[in-house]
């Protein structure tokens, strides 16, 4: 079923809310024009004021959206002076931002259907808004939190609130020890109706191959580096089984049926 494209618009919002999650992730809430429609997968480019280094805006996927109450949330990971920047950013900064762009995930029809969400690092971001849109339509979503330790895990009490929440870590302080790949969940004969992954390259195609094997039907939001956002820069194009495209315009969700991963 064809999604009717939502309006993009260029807009300034205002800072509500900075809640420093640990030394590297910041969960930024903004007020502002925040458009009808906008779906779970799809992202923002970001300006970056005062930066003599960041000349390019920054995409950042959408954590949570509602147009009603005009709210906006995103979660940012520091990675260099753009990014610190975002996470140092006071109550009241305006910040500018072009949005919704890209693709969004595929929304499961029946309810009925068992949802396997599963996220690392800055890419459980996405995960949130997802998880609610299915438990909105009467679904209960099972979510996989990946991280290198206890510490690491993000947003778990979110997650909680809207669905089942499974974790592994690198070491073993919570949860299953190991990588998203290789739990349970995962592993095996266990079928899920949709598996929905966002995260590191190689935690994704590792999610991707054990759905595969399973037969379960998998989404996985990629992460290329993006320069405009918007198709014209080229700077993210992806190999595909249609041939190159760019992940900011076709994606970034693809359906791994799409992709060139073994």
């Amino acid at each position: 079923m064809l999604m009717e494209e939502t309006r993009k618009i260029i807009a300034d919002f205002t800072v509500v809310e900075n809640r420093r999650l640990t030394d590297r992730f910041t969960l930024l809430t903004f007020n502002g024009p925040v458009p009808e429609g906008i779906r779970p997968g799809q992202f923002v480019q970001v300006r970056v004021d005062d930066s003599a280094s960041t000349f390019l805006r920054r995409p950042i996927s959408i954590n949570d959206a509602n147009a009603a109450t005009g709210s906006l949330s995103l979660l940012v990971r520091r990675a260099g002076d753009g990014s610190n920047r975002l996470c140092d950013l006071p109550l009241g900064a305006k910040v500018n931002m072009i949005l919704p762009l890209g693709n969004g995930f595929t929304l499961p029809e029946n309810p009925a259907k068992s949802c396997l969400l599963v996220g690392g690092g800055v890419g459980v971001a996405p995960l949130y808004m997802l998880g609610k849109e299915i438990k909105a339509r009467g679904g209960r979503p099972t979510f996989l939190l990946a991280a290198r330790t206890r510490e690491e895990l993000l947003l778990v009490d979110r997650f909680a609130a809207v669905g089942d929440v499974l974790t592994i870590t690198d070491d073993g302080s919570d949860g299953e020890k190991g990588f998203a790949h290789n739990h349970s969940a995962l592993a095996g004969e266990r079928r899920w109706d949709m598996v929905y992954c966002c995260g590191p390259a190689p935690m994704m195609k590792g999610v991707a191959r054990a759905a595969r094997n399973s037969g379960s039907a998998c989404e996985v939001s990629l992460e290329n580096m993006m320069a405009c956002g918007l198709g014209a820069c080229l700077c993210c194009v992806e190999n595909t089984v249609k041939g190159n495209v760019c992940v900011c315009t076709e994606g970034p969700v693809f359906n791994i049926n799409q992709l060139t991963w073994e």
